[in-house]
């Protein structure tokens, strides 16, 4: 039975307390209120923090014999204690997964009922010591810092079972080869009395069949079931992504005989009936991830990927199509992962990247600093999330903790607000937050799936003793400089690049009512970097509003500017393929609410410039060669290395790569040939040339046709032509033929 739809709700104080679960409450005076939803989603509680009580009065016809009855609640932000017919059911913490509670006394009492929940999601306060277990809806710079997510944001439910439910239920692919595959599967079975009962599982044409004897109360159960041939799940640049449904069927034996099972099988005295009754769709796949380089069921990838937040701050609202639309998004760009960043998603995301074949890094909802009283409830959290998604093969790689230093953040700039000095002992001195939440929660994932790889935290730099550091966010050309200076950063310090999780720069989205821009220049600055996430002194020193007459000029040379980050820092990391990068991940895919933010489709998901750059950089073959310097002068010399990346499975023969510098008035062509190993990056040659004395753009055009002569790919750089004030260093023609 569904209990969504219309409650009534009001601010708690605790005179109202006393009496809000009565019978004869006058709900009159109570604010109509939507489940699921979020409270501020309603007007009279636009501007709450809560903590409210909500109220549902339904009517239920009481249980059978031998029945059970069940009250769940698919998920609430954050804390809530749940009351029925005014006796208390018990309490929840923690947004994402589902509690549920035995309400079969209270159904046979009475055929109508009121349930209350109690409801509370505090505001962080200190950000650099949190309670909630929120993660970026709470402590990201990517969402409005005064939104409060309270509310109950997925269905609530009355469920009915026989003397034995699944109470949790986990299902994992332990080995996936061409041979074989074994699933698997763990149960609490709640018992009302003891006795004996019967597990079925089928999955991809295969039943298997055990009897447990059970003490009342829960009763933790495991088993596998191997699959002979099975038909391999695979991401979509590697195959196809045939899913299987794994069912679990409970089974007991009647209390008295004669009766038919549900079946209607009239064998036996005692037949066995059904009792309870699970379903999770999963594929069979294997994954692993050594020295950051990834490979599903032993084909090595290079992981192309964007993080990516709530597709909107109020989770409960999106539709199904808006999430997978998400999905098919980044599919169509080319990318072979998403980052959940920071936070766990709606069901559809799961399921659409399932069928799409699109890997998934997942999160914990942890962000920034928390309070030493949270490691409990984060190390049941963590096998929360695994019971809830460990079944999806999408689902790749896990992460405890994103940014775990407890420092706090400039609305302004997202930087953290500390000195040099302490920045670094932030990451290089032992924390409680790396040191021994993060370490609680891997091993809490590793012992509760142990089929993934396990990362415990993202963005630590290598730091003592091991000096060994995980993924990095590298924001050159943002808040680390210059975006030229990614190159040279790689060379010193490669360990810093294996996989670089975050890179970007911010742009104006092309829905940008939301700024006001007829106010131009004077937009309200402050307000928006506080709501909307702009970041005005990144701006300053990267693309001034200072130095643009008009907004749209503005914001036209904001996205040109994301672009070329984009493009050519994507480009740079592919071109480490496996020595030592094995994947990138941008930040971020699309917006969650109106925002001047790194995201490449605004929340509307129309594009920004940078969508179509991440797209050229994500294709599975690229040619590109070292940077232009941003300016050069006449008697320069260059040597441009030229390198073919392919993501591709075979290899291509016979391929032409032409490479056209053009300046005023000349231009000079070179081309090499040769074959392109599968998964590889090949150096293919030396673009060698004397700066010409031709003040002016100096554009380099580079060209990758197959040994048919067809179009593979192709990219541009651009510098200027500058005269020193002494002349030019060398008079001579200015072009030295190909290496």
């Amino acid at each position: 039975m569904d209990l969504s739809g219309r409650w009534h709700a009001l601010v708690a104080d605790e005179e109202l307390r006393r009496t809000w679960l009565d019978d004869d409450v006058d709900e009159a005076g109570w604010e109509p209120i939507e489940v699921p939803g979020h409270w501020r989603s309603t007007p009279a509680f636009a501007t709450s923090d809560g903590p409210l009580l909500h109220r549902v009065r339904f009517a239920h016809e009481r249980p059978g014999p031998d029945k059970r009855t069940w009250l769940v609640l698919d998920g609430c932000f954050y804390q809530g204690d749940v009351w029925l017919d005014g006796g208390y059911v018990g309490d929840t913490e923690g947004y994402f997964f589902p509690h549920a509670f035995e309400v079969t006394e209270a159904l046979a009492a009475r055929t109508e009922h009121t349930l209350g929940i109690d409801l509370t999601c505090r505001p962080p306060g200190d950000r650099t010591a949190q309670h909630n277990l929120t993660g970026t809806f709470q402590s990201g710079v990517a969402l409005d810092p005064d939104w409060n997510p309270g509310g109950v944001w997925r269905p609530v439910r009355i469920e009915r079972s026989g003397p034995v439910r699944i109470r949790h239920l986990r299902v994992v692919c332990r080995e996936a080869t061409t041979e074989r595959a074994v699933v698997g599967v763990r149960a609490v079975l709640d018992a009302g009395r003891a006795g004996a009962v019967t597990v079925r599982t089928t999955v991809a044409g295969v039943d298997a069949e055990e009897v447990h004897t059970l003490a009342a109360g829960e009763n933790q159960i495991s088993w596998s079931v191997a699959v002979s041939d099975p038909d391999l799940w695979w991401p979509h640049a590697l195959g196809a992504q045939p899913l299987h449904d794994v069912v679990v069927e409970v089974r007991t034996l009647a209390p008295d005989g004669g009766d038919e099972d549900e079946d209607g099988d009239p064998t036996g005295a005692r037949p066995a009936r059904l009792s309870d009754r699970r379903v999770r769709r999963t594929g069979l796949r294997a994954v692993d991830l050594q020295s950051w380089i990834a490979s599903v069921n032993s084909e090595r990838l290079f992981l192309k990927g964007a993080d990516h937040g709530p597709t909107r701050m109020a989770l409960a609202e999106p539709t199904g199509e808006e999430v997978r639309g998400d999905v098919a998004l980044a599919v169509d760009a080319g990318l072979d992962l998403l980052r959940v960043h920071a936070h766990i998603a709606r069901p559809e995301l799961y399921q659409a990247a399932d069928e799409a074949g699109l890997l998934l890094w997942q999160d914990m909802p942890l962000q920034r600093g928390y309070a030493r009283s949270v490691r409990k409830q984060a190390v049941r959290q963590a096998r929360e999330a695994v019971d809830l998604l460990a079944h999806h093969p999408s689902v790749a790689i896990w992460c405890g903790h994103d940014e775990p230093m407890a420092l706090r953040v400039d609305p302004e700039t997202g930087d953290p607000v500390a000195s040099a000095p302490r920045r670094i002992a932030a990451q290089q001195l032992p924390t409680w937050n790396r040191a021994v939440l993060d370490r609680s929660i891997k091993r809490s994932l590793q012992r509760h799936d142990g089929t993934r790889p396990v990362i415990a935290h993202s963005g630590v730099v290598p730091h003592p003793p091991l000096l060994d550091g995980t993924d990095s966010h590298l924001f050159f050309g943002w808040s680390h400089g210059d975006e030229r200076r990614l190159p040279g950063f790689a060379r010193l310090l490669p360990r810093m690049v294996r996989f670089v999780s975050a890179l970007g720069a911010q742009a104006v989205p092309e829905t940008d009512d939301f700024l006001e821009p007829e106010r131009w220049p004077e937009l309200d600055w402050d307000h928006l970097a506080r709501a909307h996430g702009l970041q005005r002194a990144a701006f300053d020193r990267h693309v001034p509003p200072g130095d643009h007459d008009t907004f749209h000029g503005w914001k036209a040379a904001t996205q040109r500017y994301q672009a070329l980050v984009v493009r050519r820092q994507v480009e740079e990391l592919r071109r480490l393929k496996y020595r030592p990068t094995g994947g990138v991940a941008v930040l971020a895919l699309a917006d969650a609410h109106p925002a001047v933010s790194f995201a490449l489709l605004d929340h509307r998901r129309v594009p920004k410039e940078a969508w179509s750059a991440l797209r050229a950089a994500c294709r599975p073959v690229i040619v590109v060669a070292d940077r232009l310097p941003a300016v050069v002068a006449p008697g320069d010399p260059l040597a441009l290395d030229v390198h073919v990346v392919s993501d591709r499975r075979e290899p291509i023969a016979g391929v032409e790569a032409e490479v056209r510098a053009t300046w005023a008035g000349d231009h000079h062509t070179w081309r090499f040939t040769g074959d392109v190993e599968a998964d590889a990056c090949v150096r293919v040659g030396t673009v060698s040339m004397v700066v010409p004395d031709a003040p002016g753009p100096l554009e380099l055009e580079l060209r990758l046709a197959d040994g048919d002569g067809g179009a593979v790919a192709d990219n541009v750089d651009r510098t200027v032509i500058a005269r020193r004030p002494d002349g030019p260093s060398d008079p001579g023609d200015g072009v030295a033929p190909p290496r």
